[in-house]
């Protein structure tokens, strides 16, 4: 079996975010990705980026960074970061100093606070950068809107020109019913078929406008109408949105055939933008459509805050009426003026009109629900009656600010009335030394005065006046917050530490801080710290950058202040100035200088010439110290050296000057310790760069063998600027030391190289498992005793399932352990693990097989917990196994109970019991008890079933009562030889009497195998003869009272051969065949034939007919002058008849003359009267569920059905559905209940006669 797969998804956790930066200043991306080792390679313009002064490339575990310096107009393209398959693409834009883009974008601006939502998302190189947007919240909504219940957005600065970063709450952005971000990966999946001809598109509007999306399906071919559904985003179905600013209509024009359906959006608001989705079913048919909705703002007006809207309560007029929504504070900033129509009041006009106007009024004003708004219309109807308990009752809602004082007010129809205060539901009482709640008598007045409001006392409060009440809302409106203590300007040198103070007018709010109108982030691995300590917040920019000079600015909900920081460079001091150096070709080559302040980057220069870090030539900075390496000097490394600090006009200038004497440069092989390693069989050339002037002679030796150019196998050439040694064919015998020397006029060098000739490793001994759990193992093993002559790198590991041949890789990466823990095994299957080892030259053969294990798990939770019995002193329960119990398998149960009001669990069982069922004995009478149930198997107990409520100990008598199975209302039938197992469920208390009964007589015990227990009884035979058919009554008594069931049972068996087989005549090339049915049918009804033929010559039979109904057929296409024979198979339910019926004669077939006459043939009368060839069954149906009445009829002319209920003709009514297919006639009754019992019959009629049969049909309630 294969092992699951994850689907694929992005490789990033974190993607990068596109910027606008200043022209000169440093840009930072940042990604992170889901594991630490995923390699990283970042692009600009579709071409890689390497590391240099300019591009600064990190990594840190998960999170990978590129740094872009001194930004400039060249660097305004669009860059990428990939990993494996998944590319994400992101933008730098430069600024010039007054803000403004330097290079013009050709792509109109998107709309503020819309996130662009392209299908199909997937993981290919087009997938879309991530933008950074502004949120812009909608004004406060209206109570009826649900278009607009999405989640709100977080609340951004009051200045528009403040962009805001989508760093929020997840669904900050994606609050339209869009899909989340983790879904922009996913491919959509593409449409079955086509259903829509003409499809919404995409459309604008500004808010407090109307605009209509319209989508056409053609009706050609199809029969009835198609269902179509709109959405928002991907899961908001807009059908239950629809009233006073959505209506969906749809209208059919018979003429072309077309159904139209019409969207309507009705003064459209901020919110309402997004992606919308239409859907078309028909049967298996379906077709969709995505298209957006802009909708621009207008004109600003001065906000005007409405309390009361701002914390209006969801779902108005609705069951789930109460429910307190924020949204509106969240966004009262930024209120739109809405043009103020008059309105008309849909129940003012509902409560005034007769009730068979309600339908014409809902309609006109776009409302779908009927049924809600009836109960609505109800509702306040029975709000309108008079109190009878109160002369005055309270407002409809109070409004008071933070730390202010409320007063509820009510006055009585009757002082002596007890009066009760809640508080969202909860009673408030007077308590001692409490000044919050103040009680005041005055006259019939009742008063309520609340101190020192604060936001918990912003709920819904009720008085209580014996049996009536009323209701209020009480709204604390919390005070702008404001700046106390303005922000001070900062003027400061790179690497310092900033702080940014300021004192607001209460402790614990909520300040955002801005740098150029851009929100800070408030993450993790970040320089800007944010700190608070009572009403003064504090921004700490740690190692300031020069980048870090702008406009730094702190908002609350009542003020703003900003301060302008500068970050300047500091003055420049040479502290060890570049010297002039002479060094040898080959040899180290180091420049080094000191400058002061420290971390103040440089580039260095040769010969005017940008030098870039490469393997040979590094560069490091680290404090004061800047250095130049060179590993080997050449002598193109000689010329003028110059070192230029970033941001000052001072130079540091040194001149290199490299000598030449015969040199052996084997530091470019990067062979370690000169060890060159060969695999055996390949062939192995070195070119050993050398140099010298003159010319070096070169001579190769092995011990005190020179190895000559003219060799055949192992020889050695020179050059003037190198030297090459090859070996054709390695073999282990030329594993040793090598030895180059070099001469010429300047002196001599030689050098020794190892060369090592290595293989694959021998494969690791078979690996031990050590611990098994449910679906992981943990696995040892030994190092190989020959690692091939190079060192292991690590290993791979294998499994399978043990009756499997094939092996599975778990491992892609080598495993430097020699323990490993295979996971996403299946519990209860044995298993194998096998080890690869793996050096430099390649993999080994497989170790040995492990020895197969199982992995093993504790089971689920024992189900269906009852109580079975209940006595003055024992509790009787019984439960079902776990749904899973693994491998591991089942040992027992432990049982537990408590008493009620303890917490102490008491075990009622010290041994395990494999029963379902135990009774709890030496209980106390009366006392109420919690009980529960584990699981134990080898891997330890489950988690506990608990009983949902207290059982009382006390006995109770119930009448017995049989539920039979719904399977055995109808005949239960089993072949011969079978199990008949039949387990009856019944109740009753104390245990019942039972008794079976088979056609009038008891049950022969030798014969059916009858158990009884306290809660069913089982009828059990092991081997089934057809003698075992007929009713069995199962009879169940409690004292005087009984109850009884029958249950019917069909023993089949397979039929025998038909009786006779005919060869009724012979013409041409046709034989006509016609046989008897058999005599014995297997208990069951011949469901037809199979017909065979074969050659008299071979004796090999071919079937010609299968699942044939006739007793007779006529084969044809008989080969002239062979002789045949056939025979003939009986087949029931139960398969063929074991035999087969041969006929006695052959037929041969003779070629006849060329003048054949046909023989003349009686024209055959195919009109018969009606007959019922399979009659109606007597049928015990379940209320509730469907059910069918079948039987089939044979007649010629076609004849005419009819259907009765106790002989009154079922006519034209719905709950009754009439089809009739091929002779086959069903009646289908929908959802019967017990008054739809009775007998129901079926009568054919046609010219020659009629025919009739009947049934009952018993409808039990479930």
């Amino acid at each position: 079996m294969p092992e699951p797969t994850k689907k694929s998804g992005s490789a990033f956790t974190k993607k990068p975010k596109s910027l606008h930066v200043c022209a000169g200043s440093t840009a930072e991306f940042t990604a992170e990705t889901a594991k630490p080792e995923v390699k990283v390679k970042w692009q600009k313009d579709g071409k890689d980026i390497q590391a240099s002064n300019k591009y600064i490339i990190k990594q840190d575990q998960t999170l990978h960074t590129l740094i872009i310096n001194d930004a400039s107009k060249e660097d305004d393209v669009v860059y990428s970061v990939i990993s494996g398959t998944s590319k994400v693409k992101f933008e730098m834009k430069i600024k010039g100093q007054d803000g403004k883009d330097e290079k013009p974008s050709s792509k109109p601006e998107e709309p503020v606070g819309e996130l662009k939502d392209e299908a199909p998302f997937s993981t290919s190189e087009k997938e879309e950068d991530e933008i950074v947007t502004v949120i812009t919240p909608p004004p406060a909504e209206d109570k009826e809107d649900d278009l607009a219940t999405s989640t709100p957005s977080p609340q951004p600065p009051s200045d528009d020109s403040l962009p805001e970063s989508a760093k929020g709450r997840k669904d900050s952005v994606w609050s339209l019913g869009e899909a989340p971000p983790d879904d922009i990966d996913k491919p959509e999946d593409t449409p079955r078929s086509t259903l829509l001809i003409e499809k919404p598109q995409s459309g604008s509007v500004t808010v407090g406008g109307d605009i209509t999306f319209i989508a056409k399906v053609e009706a050609k071919d199809l029969l009835r109408k198609p269902t179509i559904k709109w959405f928002k985003g991907k899961w908001m179905d807009l059908a239950s949105k629809t009233g006073k600013h959505l209506q969906l209509k749809e209208t059919f024009d018979r003429l072309t055939k077309v159904h139209t359906f019409v969207m309507s959006i009705i003064k459209a608001k901020d919110n309402y933008a997004g992606n919308y989705r239409c859907e078309v079913n028909y049967k298996d048919k379906f077709d969709s459509c995505s298209f957006d909705l802009e909708v621009k703002e207008v004109p600003e007006v001065s906000p005007s805050i409405d309390i009361r809207s701002a914390f209006k309560r969801s779902g108005e007029g609705q069951e789930d009426a109460g429910e307190l929504d924020f949204s509106g504070l969240l966004k009262h900033r930024e209120v739109k003026q809405e043009e103020t129509v008059p309105e008309e009041d849909v129940w003012e006009i509902l409560k005034n009109a007769p009730p068979q106007e309600f339908e014409r009024i809902a309609f006109e004003y776009g409302i779908t629900d009927l049924r809600g708004m009836l109960k609505r219309l109800k509702r306040m109807k029975r709000e309108e009656k008079k109190s009878e308990a109160f002369a005055k009752k309270l407002e409809s809602a109070y409004q008071t600010d933070k730390g202010g004082k409320i007063k509820f007010v009510v006055e009585l129809a009757d002082p002596t009335v007890e009066l009760k205060w809640y508080k969202n539901g909860q009673e408030i009482r007077p308590t001692p030394n409490q000044k919050k709640y103040v009680f005041e008598h005055k006259g019939n007045q009742r008063i309520l005065v609340i101190n020192n409001c604060t936001m918990a006392d912003d709920a819904a409060y009720q008085v209580m006046a014996g049996d009536e009440k009323c209701s209020t809302e009480l709204f604390v409106k919390e005070l702008p917050v404001t700046i106390t203590k303005e922000l001070e300007a900062v003027k400061t040198t790179v690497n310092e530490r900033i702080e940014l103070d300021c004192e607001v007018s209460e402790e614990g709010a909520n300040v955002k801080w801005f740098k150029n109108g851009v929100e800070i982030p408030r993450e993790i691995r970040s320089r800007f710290r944010f700190k608070s300590d009572g009403m003064k917040h504090t921004l700490v920019i740690e190692d300031a950058k020069k980048e870090d000079t702008a406009v730094y600015s702190a908002m609350t909900t009542g003020g703003k202040s900003e301060a302008h920081v500068q970050v300047d460079l500091k003055p420049l001091k040479v502290l060890q100035d570049l010297t002039d150096q002479t060094v040898r070709l080959g040899k180290p080559l180091v420049l080094h200088c000191e400058i002061n302040p420290a971390n103040i980057p440089g580039r260095w220069y040769k010969n005017a010439q940008l030098i870039q870090g490469t393997d040979r030539v590094k560069i490091t900075h680290k404090g004061r110290s800047h250095k130049l390496e060179i590993e080997n000097a050449v002598v193109d490394d000689m010329g003028d050296y110059t070192f230029v600090p970033e941001g000052y006009s001072m130079s540091l200038n040194g001149k290199v000057h490299v000598i030449d004497p015969p040199k052996i440069h084997l530091d470019s092989l990067n062979y370690p310790e000169n060890t060159v390693t060969v695999t055996a069989g390949n062939k192995l050339r070195l070119e050993i760069p050398v140099t010298g002037q003159p010319a070096p002679k070169v001579v190769w030796m092995k011990g005190e063998r020179v190895i000559l150019d003219t060799g055949s196998r192992v020889r050695a050439e020179s050059f003037p600027d190198h030297s090459t040694f090859t070996i054709d064919v390695a073999e282990r015998e030329d594993t040793g030391m090598y030895k180059i020397v070099l001469q010429n006029e300047a002196g001599e060098d030689s050098a020794q190289i190892k060369i090592k000739v290595v293989d694959i490793p021998d494969p690791p001994q078979a690996p031990i498992v050590t611990e098994v759990g449910g679906d992981w193992c943990s696995m040892i093993w030994e190092t190989p005793l020959y690692d091939g002559g190079s060192p292991i790198l690590g290993y791979f590991i294998e499994r399978k399932k043990k009756q499997s041949s094939r092996w599975m890789r778990l491992n892609f990466d080598v495993c430097k352990e020699k323990a490993f823990e295979p996971k996403k095994m299946i519990e209860g299957v044995p298993y194998e693990v096998r080890v690869f080892a793996v050096n430099a030259i390649g993999i080994s053969k497989p170790s040995e097989p492990s020895k197969a294990f199982v992995p093993l798990a504790v089971t689920s939770e024992p189900s269906m917990l009852v109580v079975d019995e209940v006595t003055d002193s024992t509790v009787t329960m019984k439960w079902r196994p776990p749904e899973h119990i693994g491998a591991a398998g089942l040992d027992g149960y432990v049982i537990e109970y408590c008493f009620e009001g303890k917490d102490e669990w008491i075990v009622s069982n010290q041994e395990l019991i494999e029963k379902t069922k135990y009774t709890i004995p030496g209980l106390p009478s009366g006392e109420k008890i919690f009980v529960r149930v584990k699981a134990i198997n080898a891997a330890g107990a489950s988690a506990p079933r608990m009983h949902p409520h207290p059982i009382l100990v006390k006995e109770v008598i119930e009448r017995p009562k049989i539920r039979i199975p719904r399977h055995l209302h109808q005949t239960y039938i089993r072949r011969v030889g079978e199990v008949v197992n039949l387990l009856i469920p019944f109740q009753g208390k104390p245990r019942p009497k039972v008794s079976w009964m088979t056609n009038g007589q008891p049950v022969d015990p030798t014969q059916v195998n009858i158990r009884n227990s306290e809660t069913d009884s089982i009828l059990f035979i092991r081997k089934a003869d057809r003698k075992h058919s007929g009713k069995y009554e199962l009879t169940v008594k409690v004292e005087n009272h009984e109850d009884k069931a029958t249950i019917d049972i069909q023993v089949v068996d397979r039929p025998g051969p038909p009786e006779v087989v005919k060869i009724k005549d012979i013409w041409g090339e046709n034989v006509a065949l016609e046989w008897t049915p058999p005599k014995d049918n297997g208990n069951a009804e011949i469901t037809g034939y199979t017909i065979q033929k074969a050659d008299k010559k071979t004796m090999e039979w071919f079937t010609i007919i299968e699942h044939y109904h006739r007793k007779s057929t006529t084969v044809s296409e008989l080969v002239i002058g062979n002789e045949y024979f056939f025979r003939v198979f009986s087949e029931n339910m139960c398969g063929l008849s074991e035999e087969a019926r041969v006929t006695k004669d052959s037929a041969m077939i003779v070629k006849e003359g060329s003048n054949y006459k046909n023989p003349d043939y009686q024209e055959y009368d195919f009109t018969e009267p009606p007959k019922f060839t399979h009659p109606l069954v007597t049928t015990i149906a379940v209320s509730g569920y469907n059910a069918t009445l079948n039987c089939s009829v044979r007649a010629n002319p076609r004849p005419k059905v009819i259907w009765m209920k106790n002989k009154i003709v079922i006519d034209n009514d719905p709950r009754y559905r009439m089809f009739s297919n091929q002779g086959v006639c069903t009646l289908e009754i929908r959802k019967p209940c017990p008054f739809d019992g009775g007998t129901y019959s079926c009568k054919a009629i046609n010219d020659l006669g009629e025919a009739q049969v009947d049934c009952k049909l018993e409808v039990k309630v479930a």
